[in-house]
């Protein structure tokens, strides 16, 4: 899949529509500095070409991507009630009516290039996906506040992806894997 084909998906696809809209961090993965792998959770936006997400300018994970700007992300929702209503929305916009069980992983998986970009105050793109992230008016009004009072410069890390899955375990499962497994003295492929 070439960058036009992802950034169609990502702009079009019901699935992964409705997990940008919903208050899920993105796990991003990168190298640090000591050759380590390292993933944390970020507050992020999709602004129609990248996933962008910003944290402060002395934050380790800004040098370590700079360093090195080959990432993997993941946006998904778990089993049990805390996806539940996410995936009843994912399900129904693909038309699909719910089944009888809430464990289903739901996931966007991918990897990219991140740019990082050190500025002043606070970008859009964290207001923007802190305000989703938040929700309740009153939390929101605080922590914008707060967030603009504390903060002199952030950095912006763009990632453009190279790389895109997407799984619902509805319409898409993961991809099968060929392995060959000998299980008490049989061989056979999983």
């Amino acid at each position: 899949m070439n960058y036009a084909e992802i950034v169609h998906l990502v702009n079009t696809d019901p699935v992964i529509q409705t997990l940008l809209a919903e208050p899920i961090p993105m796990r991003i993965a990168y190298l640090g500095l000591d050759g380590h792998p390292r993933s944390v959770p970020v507050n992020h936006v999709w602004n129609g070409e990248a996933f962008v997400f910003a944290t402060p300018n002395l934050a380790y994970k800004v040098e370590a991507i700079a360093a090195n700007p080959r990432v993997g992300f993941t946006i998904d929702v778990g089993a049990g009630s805390p996806g539940r209503e996410t995936r009843a929305k994912v399900w129904a916009s693909i038309g699909h009516p719910l089944p009888a069980h809430d464990f289903s992983p739901i996931a966007v998986h991918g990897r990219g290039t991140a740019t990082v970009e050190k500025t002043p105050g606070v970008p859009q793109e964290h207001i923007d996906a802190s305000r989703r992230m938040i929700g309740d008016d009153a939390k929101w009004a605080e922590w914008a506040r707060v967030r603009r009072a504390e903060t002199s410069g952030m950095a912006r890390i763009s990632i453009v992806p190279t790389h895109l899955v997407v799984i619902d375990f509805v319409t898409r499962f993961p991809p099968p894997v060929a392995v060959n497994v000998t299980a008490f003295g049989v061989d056979r492929a999983i």
